[in-house]
């Protein structure tokens, strides 16, 4: 556990990587309170210069020499570079929140766990959707409902960016981690497909059916060229249909009823089907959540409520998920245990 720090004492951070998701985490610590943003580091020199000058933060052309200046910093490289970048961090005792994926594989994330153990340094994953205020009340409704199954869409047109990675390990790696934290149970059934659409070698296109040792049974589809911009999840429960669209920080929950209206002589003039009920949300930004959850947790010592733990085991379904949809195979459970162990440690919660 890592020392408490006094809470007038601001935590200095840092910003490794400032393409399109790190213009964001440097935008938003510029704005938290009890925040010093030191500095930036970036391979391309003049968007890092640019970046630096509107935040009025240093630039360092090497992101070594940034981490002798912060406590703790914020990695948005491409995925091939998360273990790389993050254990430089961590091995200097610099607190680190890497984006999602924790990294580009299984071995290299848990190194990156083992290394934040050992440093006692805090190790937090960029799976944002945790912090969208859509997502959180999704789940405090769910905790009073029988859930039979679920689904997730998280589709986009194709674009220029995470090309380095599948849509499994870009996209739906997202629903993966959600799903696994609302059902809480093994996942002990699972089949894949996918496609690709572009010349980069990764899966484009790709739908998964998981089964859960509790009954639960899930559908997940992840789309890089879907020619309009989709985040839903759903779920199917015994008393209700409850829908989250995390687009329009909206949820619908649908319920059935049994209202009639009776006129004279017992003539039934209509009938309510069903009744939808609106669940309202709060405006707060998830990058903003995420972010003053991260600081929060380096300024009292506590862990991040999305580790590295909860990363790796996101990362090992992916994995096993992107696996399947490459071979174009259906495998059946004593297959899938005998193929790989990784789906043990899945399967062990």
């Amino acid at each position: 556990m890592t020392t408490q720090r006094p809470k007038k004492e601001p935590i200095k951070v840092g910003v490794i990587g400032v393409g399109n998701m790190g213009q964001h985490h440097t935008r938003v610590l510029s704005l938290l309170k009890d925040v010093e943003l030191v500095g930036i580091s970036d391979v391309n020199l003049e968007r890092g210069l640019d970046t630096a000058s509107k935040y009025q933060a240093r630039f360092f052309e090497q992101y070594q020499d940034l981490l002798r200046h912060v406590d703790a910093v914020c990695i948005a490289v491409p995925t091939l570079l998360h273990h790389e970048v993050g254990m430089t961090c961590l091995q200097m005792g610099v607190h680190a929140l890497i984006e999602k994926p924790i990294a580009a594989s299984i071995a290299e994330a848990e190194s990156l766990v083992n290394a934040a153990a050992e440093t006692n340094c805090i190790l937090q994953v960029g799976h944002i959707e945790r912090f969208n205020p859509a997502f959180q009340e999704f789940s405090k409704v769910l905790k009073t409902e029988k859930i039979l199954a679920l689904e997730a869409h998280r589709m986009s047109p194709y674009s220029n960016r995470a090309n380095d990675v599948s849509v499994v390990l870009d996209l739906m790696i997202h629903d993966i981690d959600l799903m696994l934290e609302v059902v809480g149970a093994p996942v002990v059934q699972l089949t894949a497909a996918g496609n690709r659409a572009s010349d980069s070698g990764h899966l484009d296109y790709v739908t998964a059916h998981l089964g859960f040792a509790n009954g639960v049974v899930a559908t997940l589809t992840a789309s890089k060229v879907t020619h309009r911009k989709i985040r839903r999840i759903a779920a199917h429960c015994r008393h209700s249909l409850t829908e989250a669209d995390f687009l329009k920080n909206e949820i619908l929950i649908h319920r059935q009823t049994t209202a009639n209206c009776l006129a004279d002589y017992g003539q039934v003039l209509y009938r309510q089907d069903g009744l939808i009920e609106k669940v309202h949300t709060s405006n707060i930004e998830p990058l903003h959540a995420e972010l003053e959850h991260f600081v929060n947790c380096v300024r009292g010592g506590e862990q991040p409520s999305v580790g590295g733990e909860q990363a790796l085991k996101a990362l090992r379904l992916a994995s096993l998920i992107e696996q399947m949809a490459q071979d174009g195979k259906v495998w059946q459970q004593q297959e899938i245990l005998a193929a790989t162990s990784e789906f043990s440690a899945v399967m062990a919660g």
